[in-house]
């Protein structure tokens, strides 16, 4: 079950579980497809696959009690990183900063777990306005872009990874071929039986 956290503004509310919960699901699932076109998001049967591995967790804000934000993540404990799979703000509360308090919590969640050197997230590289916008926001919130460009088989977009390393611990790597074999080993996890 979601453990929901408040922090002392009684219009938001965060919450994060590492078990399925299909309440939390159905709460998250208008963001996430409304954010990501149908090839590039997880089908739900590969979502709930994730949770039942131990390698996912999903996380959700609420602004005024409607749903405001969703994100699917996991550890790498291995390469020591967490991995922001997907992250979307619902198109109403866009531009109001529930992104960056968002992942804010997120990353406080990521950064309790000792081994955790920091979080790895990919951001589409062609550079539309949607997509520079998007690369924005991440190294406003800290993260480095990295120079190489990735391109998978099984999507169009070609893709770039984002870094960020937590204080006080060994700084990840900012080489972005060395950063997608720990996000491309992440997505192979997801799909394997």
């Amino acid at each position: 079950m979601a453990e929901e956290i408040k922090d002392g503004n009684p219009d938001y509310s965060y919450c994060s579980s590492g078990e399925w919960d299909g309440g939390l699901w159905e709460e998250a699932k208008p963001i996430y497809a409304a954010a990501f076109p149908e090839h590039g998001r997880k089908p739900e049967r590969i979502v709930r696959a994730m949770f039942r591995k131990g390698m996912c967790r999903l996380h959700a804000a609420r602004l005024n009690g409607e749903p405001a934000a969703m994100a699917l993540s996991g550890p790498d404990t291995g390469r020591g990183i967490w991995v922001i799979d997907y992250l979307a703000v619902a198109d109403s509360w866009r531009g109001q900063g529930i992104g960056k308090r968002f992942l804010d919590d997120i990353r406080a969640e990521a950064e309790a777990f000792p081994w955790c050197r920091g979080i790895v997230v990919e951001a589409e590289a062609e550079e539309t306005e949607v997509n520079l916008a998007r690369i924005r926001f991440w190294q406003a919130c800290g993260f480095q872009l990295t120079g190489y460009v990735h391109h998978y088989i099984w999507v169009p977009e070609p893709y770039r990874a984002l870094a960020l390393s937590f204080p006080g611990r060994e700084a990840l790597s900012l080489d972005g071929r060395e950063l997608f074999k720990a996000i491309t080993a992440f997505h192979e996890r997801a799909y394997r039986k």
